[in-house]
């Protein structure tokens, strides 16, 4: 069957392309609700919201993991559309900024459980690995695509209408959203085999902490944010002051970007199916790494026609770089974890990654503005660089997929079924191996 001859994939794709587009019109909205109520302070209200933004991401979505077992997914994916609906139909009506800082914790509360509750249901939907890999290089393409076109859209609709009405739209394309979902067939979530509440809060992080190659996936987290917060951060400055350039010339640099992601995305389908995950994305944190070294080395030089074309190759191949890390990161989530833990692990990767863009996007803001770009951005780079030596250093070479391994102690007698004493209390045999309750910690192999 082909990815998009999925009745259930095609109609869970489509709702996120819809709440994507609606995210990006919202953001797009919030912006010149926010300098309508603050005018000149509305960076500063916009710059509060987006650390309010990743401060509920990194606090919400392993809570909301915890949850993800005990509710129907599909209900739960319905109510969270709706809720984020009410809530962006609600912005135009604040008429102070507590008030847009109280709705967006609501709101990003709602896509913090949303986003990895969806991701964690594409594994359960698409067990073929081919599917899945496509699968994921969809969403990559989706998510880079409302990246490009979502201002491009708003700035249409403007011109025709005032910014109100795209909070309308946002929110119709959230109830579009619910109703996608709606037409599904989603299983609920395996039931996890951990307790209390708090166990299935960290399950994810420590599930992350405990497995070597996760480990490795949160040092490539640190790369991509520290190399991509140039990008997201620095981008408009460094084209309108050091370049001299339009504010046209930003969206093309950004688009520029976008271009080389969404050809890794493309690409990665083929080669994942030749190639270990492994390989392709720390060859991604070394082509983000290139990128931001010709960046610096960019930024040293006062003039040049040249730094304009070699800006758009640099931000393309950060963008390449990007892609190749975060589109096969769902294939390592899910070879690294049972069903039941699977949403706990999902939500950590959330959660994480975000945690690594906090860190990220002050020093880009801040650094930028009290010493300049090259300091900026050698800092980053190094932040970067100790993001690929853990990876390089926790994520094994060579991961064999069945470990022969002891347990001591009593343990569970179906596990141990296969299994063979070797001394008194101790017994051992092979499976594959993750991080569950038979095994808090990364088994030591057997010799």
């Amino acid at each position: 069957m082909s990815l998009f001859g999925h009745r259930d994939y095609r109609h869970l794709f489509g709702a996120q392309l819809v709440a994507l587009f609606g995210t990006g019109l919202a953001t797009v909205a919030l912006g010149l609700l926010a300098y309508d109520l603050a005018g000149a302070d509305a960076g500063a209200v916009l710059g509060t919201a987006l650390a309010i933004k990743m401060i509920t991401y990194v606090t919400v979505a392993p809570l909301a993991g915890a949850y993800a077992d005990r509710v129907p997914r599909r209900t739960a994916l319905v109510c969270l559309d709706l809720v984020r609906a009410l809530v962006v139909l609600a912005l135009p009506f604040v008429d102070e900024v507590w008030q847009i800082y109280v709705l967006i914790v609501v709101l990003q509360s709602a896509s913090a459980s949303f986003t990895p509750t969806f991701q964690a249901v594409l594994p359960d939907i698409l067990p073929d690995e081919g599917l899945y890999t496509r699968a994921l290089s969809a969403s990559q393409l989706a998510s880079t695509m409302e990246t490009l076109l979502s201002p491009v859209i708003a700035a249409a609709v403007l011109s025709v209408v005032s910014f109100h009405w795209l909070f309308s739209g946002t929110s119709a394309g959230f109830v579009l959203s619910a109703l996608l979902v709606v037409s599904t067939r989603i299983p609920d979530a395996v039931r996890s085999r951990r307790g209390g509440v708090w166990d299935r809060t960290l399950a994810g992080a420590r599930i992350f902490v405990a497995t070597p190659r996760l480990r490795g996936v949160l040092g490539l987290n640190l790369v991509v944010a520290a190399v991509g917060s140039v990008v997201m951060v620095n981008t408009v400055n460094y084209v309108q002051d050091a370049l001299g350039r339009s504010q046209a010339d930003v969206a093309l640099l950004l688009a520029g970007n976008g271009v080389g992601t969404i050809v890794a995305a493309l690409l990665l389908p083929r080669v994942l199916g030749r190639i270990a995950e492994r390989a392709v994305m720390l060859t991604g944190a070394s082509v983000l790494l290139t990128g931001i070294t010709g960046a610096i080395g960019m930024s040293t030089v006062d003039a040049g026609g040249w730094r304009w074309p070699a800006a758009l190759a640099l931000w393309a191949l950060i963008g390449t770089g990007t892609g190749l890390i975060l589109t096969p990161v769902g294939r390592v989530l899910r070879r690294s974890s049972h069903a039941g833990d699977r949403p706990a692990v999902f939500a950590a990767q959330f959660s994480l990654s975000h945690a690594c863009w906090l860190l990220a996007y002050p020093i880009a803001g801040w650094l930028a503005t009290a010493a300049g770009f090259t300091a900026t951005w050698t800092v980053l780079a190094v932040l970067g660089l100790a993001g690929l030596v853990v990876a390089v250093r926790m994520w094994p070479r060579r991961e064999a997929e069945v470990v022969e391994h002891t347990h001591h102690g009593p343990g569970d007698d179906a596990h141990l079924a296969d299994a063979v004493e070797v001394a008194d209390g101790v017994w051992r045999h092979s499976h594959e191996l993750v991080i569950d309750k038979e095994h808090p910690r990364w088994p030591v192999p057997a010799r």
